[in-house]
């Protein structure tokens, strides 16, 4: 199973505030969030966790908060999307060679997953990897998708430390690039610019082979 079941019951705080959601906005997704792009991607991009009022709410990744607006945005200048990202599930958009998932499914409380959490959801993180094996090329958008990433290869982080640009070679088949999050708020603060972002993006989809490097 490379996705949490949508009623998953494994970190008890985390179901319980999706139940939370549940009742205050029933038409929102409100369910652990599953991958989405191309099944045989050659890159896959992990972020930290679902926005409340993003994918929490339309149940894809990245999807109705300013994090995909940025994300989407570049995805398209770098050739790999079909289509024009609207914010919706039902916007149309497609991805070409990539594949989006969270190291953590489910929204969290303060968009702050606990250690705990994040270990136990690893399981999908790990399934999602296995269940590409055209994948070469990985993303980690900030330091907990990053040391969730390698844990989930059987590496340990002290030997792989986080830093925006960062290139890591970790096995014959896979490399990772790191980001700051495209998040509003490192965008705000300027600890990201789009520019860093998109120079990040480029050099992975080209080490991918995919959209205007294919």
């Amino acid at each position: 199973m490379l996705d949490a079941p949508k009623d998953c019951p494994l970190c008890p705080r985390l179901a319980e505030f999706r139940a939370e959601a549940r009742a205050a906005h029933p038409e929102w997704f409100n369910a652990p969030v599953p991958s989405w792009g191309d099944t045989g991607a050659r890159l896959i991009i992990v972020g930290l966790a679902p926005g409340m009022k993003g994918a929490n709410r339309t149940g894809r990744p990245f999807t109705g908060d300013y994090a995909g607006d940025l994300l989407y945005q570049v995805l398209g200048e770098a050739g790999v999307t079909r289509g024009t990202y609207g914010a919706e599930p039902d916007d149309g958009l497609s991805l070409e060679g990539v594949l989006i998932t969270n190291a953590v499914r489910c929204v969290p409380p303060q968009n702050k997953p606990v250690g705990a959490e994040i270990n136990t959801c690893r399981r999908f993180l790990t399934a999602t990897i296995e269940g590409a094996p055209n994948a070469t090329t990985l993303i980690a958008l900030g330091g907990i998708a990053h040391q969730s990433l390698i844990r989930a290869l059987g590496q340990k982080p002290s030997a792989l430390p986080f830093g925006h640009a960062a290139r890591h070679d970790l096995d014959d088949r896979l490399t990772l690039f790191d980001s700051y999050h495209c998040s509003r708020y490192n965008t705000n603060t300027n600890r990201l610019t789009p520019d860093m972002f998109r120079d990040v993006i480029f050099a992975a989809a080209e080490h991918a082979r995919i959209g205007r490097w294919a």
